[in-house]
């Protein structure tokens, strides 16, 4: 009890965090010379957020404060650091459903509100030693991944409690090539420590990257292999192959071409009880134009219609794809087509604010077999800084156009960090 007690007094700290007055001590959280050669890195993010959803069955009201504290030590002549993060998050309006799974015992597991995958916890989030040079980079321990657009492999940072790996990641550079390998033992969830044996996902995990970049393409091939140890997540395991090629190009002194296409394959593995073969495909282009960048395009998440078993991704940082409403977190048995289109615009001189951007994104969805209408949905987010602390306004609206229900959900967010 007493525990708890402390770490609702520590997690209240993000109002406080949140004050001008905090923002401006100048300095604050730099890191701090221990001798010659030894650095002290102080680590602070709080994070103070309400989500409310709104549906036609179920609702939800959920404020939530998250805390991340730890610290980095760094010794410059051995190229060695050591990190060590604490993550708590406490919920100070309950009116929400912490776990789309049943957990026996918990008094989280609220059915008659809409789910916000925000469980109060306590949790060491990371804990890792470093070695680093310009051109190779050794981690052990519990750590942060973050693969390209993180697709398919992310920290799910939207969420309050982060996704982290119990892992072994190495990254070399040899000259124009960029190598990334990651073996890792435990997937570390975002549903927190009082989410039962979700917590935490035991397995074996591959990440394999190699890459290149030919004048303003970059080139990678990839390969994904997720082989869970616990049953409830057999259904989950599957090892996945692709490519993925990006550029920029610019068309005058004012308009920029951005490209993006990925293709993978992806198939069951370990003891996935379905035998299935899917495909990924993406494709999208914009254009950026004194700070407006406005951009379409195409992804398949498909299937395979002998089985019903469509192309996952459950180590993804999934809300920053197929709509904000998190509709299609795990892709249909008929498979996922997504057409989108985002608008974007980038206002950096306001002076009572700074970093200013605007979002704005609606998606169409589809079946990839059967010409099922999944519906669509309407995205916009308002973001900035004053001085340290982060502000953003978000907002989703899925028409389910009589496929499902309607959600309309709403965010209103602080956050520092240091």
């Amino acid at each position: 009890m007493k525990t708890r007690i402390l770490a609702a007094a520590l997690l209240a700290s993000p109002v406080a965090f949140a004050h001008p007055a905090f923002a401006a001590d100048k300095g604050f959280g730099d890191p701090v010379p221990v001798g010659d050669t030894l650095t002290f890195d102080p680590i602070i993010d709080a994070r103070l957020r309400y989500e409310g959803v709104d549906q036609p069955t179920v609702d939800a009201d959920a404020v939530t404060a998250r805390l991340r504290a730890g610290f980095e030590i760094r010794h410059a002549p051995s190229h060695l650091s050591f990190l060590a993060e604490a993550e708590g998050t406490l919920g100070i309006v309950n009116q929400y459903n912490a776990f789309p799974f049943d957990v026996p015992g918990s008094s989280q597991r609220r059915p008659g509100f809409a789910v916000v995958a925000d469980g109060e916890s306590i949790d060491l989030n990371r804990l890792q030693v470093q070695y680093k040079t310009k051109t190779f980079a050794l981690t052990v321990g519990r750590q942060r991944i973050n693969l390209d657009d993180q697709r398919f492999v992310g920290s799910v940072a939207w969420r309050q409690n982060e996704q982290t790996f119990d892992a072994v990641r190495a990254e070399a550079t040899l000259g124009a090539v960029s190598l990334d390998g990651t073996y890792a033992i435990q997937q570390d969830s975002i549903f927190g420590s009082e989410s039962g044996p979700r917590r935490a996902m035991d397995g074996d995990f591959v990440f394999l990257q190699a890459g290149t970049k030919l004048g303003a393409v970059s080139v990678k091939a990839f390969s994904y292999l997720i082989d869970y140890d616990d049953p409830f997540a057999f259904a989950n395991s599957s090892q996945t192959y692709g490519a993925r090629v990006s550029g920029s190009f610019p068309l005058s002194k004012a308009v920029k071409l951005n490209v993006l296409a990925s293709y993978a394959r992806q198939k069951n593995m370990g003891q996935n009880p379905v035998r299935y073969e899917a495909d990924f495909v993406l494709a999208e282009v914009g254009l950026g134009y004194n700070g407006f960048t406005l951009s379409g395009g195409y992804e398949k998440l498909g299937t395979d219609s002998k089985v019903g078993k469509g192309f996952q991704t459950p180590l993804a940082t999934l809300h920053k794809f197929n709509g904000w409403a998190d509709l299609f977190l795990t892709t249909p048995g008929n498979g996922l087509e997504d057409y989108y289109v985002t608008l974007a615009k980038a206002i950096p001189k306001v002076k009572a604010v700074q970093g200013l951007t605007a979002n704005v994104i609606y998606h169409e969805f589809r079946s990839d077999v059967g010409n099922v209408k999944f519906g669509t949905e309407w995205d916009a987010s308002l973001a900035f800084k004053t001085k340290k602390v982060s502000w953003l306004v978000k907002y989703a609206n899925y028409d389910a156009n009589r496929f499902g229900v309607d959600r309309q959900i709403l965010w209103l967010q602080t956050e520092v960090s240091f």
